[in-house]
């Protein structure tokens, strides 16, 4: 097969292992930075071009876009998928992921279990929504935040009003979120391929610290997971429409509830901590999927 790598950076180590997996089962494998295409939309014959040259030929797109990039490397997504390729994650479905507010409500709908949330721009009542999420501790973050980064604990309803009252006079759309106590700043990330958890860690945060992102100082182990959290994991990305999904969820009084899905999930802590060869198995996906599927969209949506 010929495939696509959209990524930036062919030395981090994701799209490394990718290259690798690929070059391992004999497949020809080209790294794209999505922001160096351009793209021609007309009506008959919709075309990417990438350094003066046409990109075509493709059996395989694989998209490692990060967040700050969604929008253009979205549009370059379905310019691929309005060309017959097939894509290990439609641009539909990686929008669906990276807009918070749009993917907890799918889920929701869906009836997966969340933590109780609330979303405001300027509410005229602060305490009905504190009180809504029932009450401090809780947890406020900003729609557009990554990796832990604009996201705050208030630990009581002074501080909570004043955090909201800061954003607000920022302009930011917020999500405030029920702290789950008991999950003592540690959460389980899901690697899911298909309709298989194939890997899952825990990762915690470090001590005094509630988020447990590997990129702000956290560890991660192998942990197994019940039967219900493999269930929750797999109809998360199913609903959001993902073949590739990084899924993370918190173990609470009330069951697994989701923290959040992750279209473009990093494969160094997973591979580390279960010593998998996740990258040869998307490889191994991609293979089998593409026999039978081009893309579903058609880069509609």
């Amino acid at each position: 097969m010929k495939i696509a790598l959209l990524s930036r950076n062919s030395k981090l180590y994701s799209t490394r292992r990718l290259i690798e997996a690929a070059q391992a089962r004999g497949h020809e494998i080209h790294v794209i930075d999505a922001l160096r295409c351009y793209m021609e939309i007309t009506s008959n014959r919709p075309g990417i071009h990438y350094k003066g040259t046409i990109l075509s030929g493709f059996d395989a797109v694989i998209p490692r876009i990060g967040a700050s990039i969604t929008f253009y490397g979205t549009a370059v997504l379905r310019q691929f998928e309005m060309m017959g390729t097939y894509t290990l994650n439609e641009s539909v479905a990686i929008s669906r992921s990276r807009d918070k507010l749009r993917s907890l409500q799918l889920l929701s709908r869906k009836g997966i279990g969340l933590p109780v949330t609330g979303f405001a721009h300027k509410p005229d009542d602060v305490e009905d929504l504190i009180k809504m999420v029932g009450g401090a501790p809780l947890v406020i973050k900003l729609l557009e935040g990554t990796q832990g980064i604009g996201v705050v604990m208030a630990e009581t309803q002074k501080a909570a009003e004043s955090v909201i009252e800061a954003f607000m006079g920022l302009k930011a759309n917020i999500l405030v979120q029920e702290f789950i106590k008991e999950a003592a700043g540690a959460d389980i990330r899901c690697f899911v391929i298909g309709d298989k958890v194939v890997a899952a860690m825990k990762r915690q945060g470090k001590e005094g610290e509630f988020r447990s992102n590997l990129h702000r100082g956290g560890t991660s182990s192998l942990i197994r997971i019940s039967p219900e959290e493999r269930s929750i994991a797999v109809r998360a990305a199913r609903t959001l429409g993902l073949n590739v999904a990084g899924v993370d969820l918190l173990r609470s009084n009330h069951g697994p509830v989701i923290m959040e899905v992750n279209s473009s999930p990093g494969l160094q802590g997973i591979e580390t901590s279960t010593e998998k060869d996740i990258a040869g198995m998307i490889i191994d996906f991609i293979e089998k999927d593409s026999v039978n599927k081009s893309t579903r969209t058609k880069g509609k949506g």
